[in-house]
């Protein structure tokens, strides 16, 4: 079973750092109800940046030792040498860190290459 649950963008295309700070902050509070009542298993995400949020709200729950969800990251194909901003930043969060390239693997220890998925 699953659902899906739209959440606002956490960050628009050319927009400024500084202020995706903001609007990031704001869907992460906007997930984390969402994510409370569903109060996942495990959240599989790819790429954009809206995962980001949804991964931080579904780590607070484990943190807050409400739930704790299992979160796999699968990198973007197109990512052949370096990490999206997604990526650079779940890969320190999530449990799984999937890449699609084996020179990604070799440069991020903790990652799982499996080969092209996508």
């Amino acid at each position: 079973q699953f659902t899906l649950d739209r959440i606002p963008r956490s960050r628009e295309v050319r927009q400024s750092w500084t202020s995706s700070v903001v609007t990031t902050l704001y869907s992460i509070l906007y997930s984390l109800p969402l994510t409370y009542k569903l109060k996942p298993d495990l959240v599989l995400c790819n790429g954009p940046g809206t995962c980001v949020p949804v991964c931080i709200s579904a780590l607070l729950l484990g943190l807050l030792g409400i739930k704790r969800a299992i979160i796999v990251y699968v990198e973007s194909i197109c990512r052949v040498e370096t990490l999206s901003l997604s990526g650079k930043i779940l890969y320190y969060f999530s449990d799984y860190f999937i890449v699609q390239w084996p020179d990604l693997k070799e440069k991020y220890p903790k990652s799982v290459y499996l080969g092209r998925i996508v």
